[in-house]
């Protein structure tokens, strides 16, 4: 929680359309989604960020799969989601993480629940723009099959 969400402030999380039902639900303005291939959070708007209150995010108790998973991220090619960890430099959890196996192994178990749950309700279009996503400072982790995964 101390991180200070550096990573976040200029996210863009994906969202499939179950959490993007949920986020409303829950009293997000449908203003802040934006389509770009897929379905987004903005994060900025005139240069201010509009997911954070007093630095802290406004829907951390409800966040995106993606957010979830941080500091775990993903990629799918084929019938594989490729599971990358961000660096150290990128994220300070990523230490934290490192050092305490039992905390790495339950936030990778999260991370593939909740990326295997976005990529089984984002279509092929979808997905594929959101692998466009250039995420350099990462290392892959592992491989998941993809199965079960696929939108039906």
């Amino acid at each position: 929680m101390r991180c200070g969400g550096h990573c976040c402030v200029d996210a863009h999380p994906p969202v499939s359309r179950s959490c993007c039902e949920r986020l409303t639900a829950a009293g997000v303005s449908s203003d802040l989604f934006e389509e770009v291939g897929y379905k987004r959070l903005k994060a900025r708007e005139n240069g201010v960020c509009i997911l954070s209150k007093n630095g802290k995010c406004v829907i951390h108790a409800i966040k995106p799969e993606t957010c979830r998973a941080g500091p775990f991220t993903f990629d799918v090619k084929g019938e594989v989601i490729e599971i990358y960890l961000k660096l150290p430099g990128i994220c300070p959890l990523v230490t934290l993480l490192k050092n305490t196996p039992e905390a790495y192994q339950l936030q990778y178990d999260l991370a593939v629940k909740s990326i295997a749950n976005l990529v089984r309700n984002l279509t092929q279009e979808e997905i594929d723009a959101v692998c466009r996503i250039d995420e350099p400072e990462t290392e892959k982790v592992s491989e998941v099959p993809r199965r079960n995964c696929a939108v039906s």
